[in-house]
């Protein structure tokens, strides 16, 4: 009996030392990011399938290809739970800020036409998801934006450049590709 009751410290003593992930971002940055992963979780069982990958895609109005979704999915180390989720934005986050193509790739993921993002979708998601913005702040941000008056689309190539040093001839080539 006294073996198993040392078992059960020890057992306790490791939950508590260990790297929990959850203990790496505050309880507001974790639901966040459970909002996140419920509404990529189409299908509503609790893993982010290729199919949950591509509904958000096509809700989006982004086209991807299948080698794309598998890309993202083989870059978890098993099935994509909501710890595993936390594990790969844990793994990911320098603390400080994301590198330059990790923003780039972040405005590109919004694109309708590559180089031009839809700036009244963009505004609903600012205002819907993570940490939401006000009507005022989203006009203030457009404000900053290249913004054609006609079609409303946001110039994300511009975009890219003005947020991220050396971005623009990159963006240009892949808004050309």
């Amino acid at each position: 009996m006294p073996a198993s009751k040392g078992s059960r410290s020890s057992s306790k003593k490791a939950k508590k030392g260990g790297s929990n992930v959850f203990d790496m971002f505050t309880q507001k940055q974790v639901a966040e990011f459970k909002e996140g992963f419920q509404v990529m979780d189409r299908d509503r069982d609790g893993i982010i399938s290729k199919d949950d990958l591509r509904g958000v895609f096509d809700e989006i109005g982004r086209i991807t290809s299948d080698s794309d979704l598998d890309e993202m999915i083989a870059d978890a180390p098993g099935p994509i739970n909501f710890t595993t989720l936390l594990h790969m934005f844990a793994s990911r986050s320098s603390g400080e800020s994301d590198d330059d193509d990790v923003v780039a790739a972040a405005f590109r993921a919004f694109e309708k036409e590559p180089g031009q993002i839809d700036s009244e979708s963009f505004k609903t998601m600012l205002m819907a998801f993570g940490d939401k913005f006000t009507a005022q702040e989203v006009d203030d941000a457009f404000e900053q934006m290249d913004i054609d008056e006609d079609t409303g689309m946001i110039d994300s190539t511009s975009l890219i450049s003005m947020l991220c040093a050396g971005a623009g001839k990159e963006g240009e080539e892949e808004a050309a590709a």
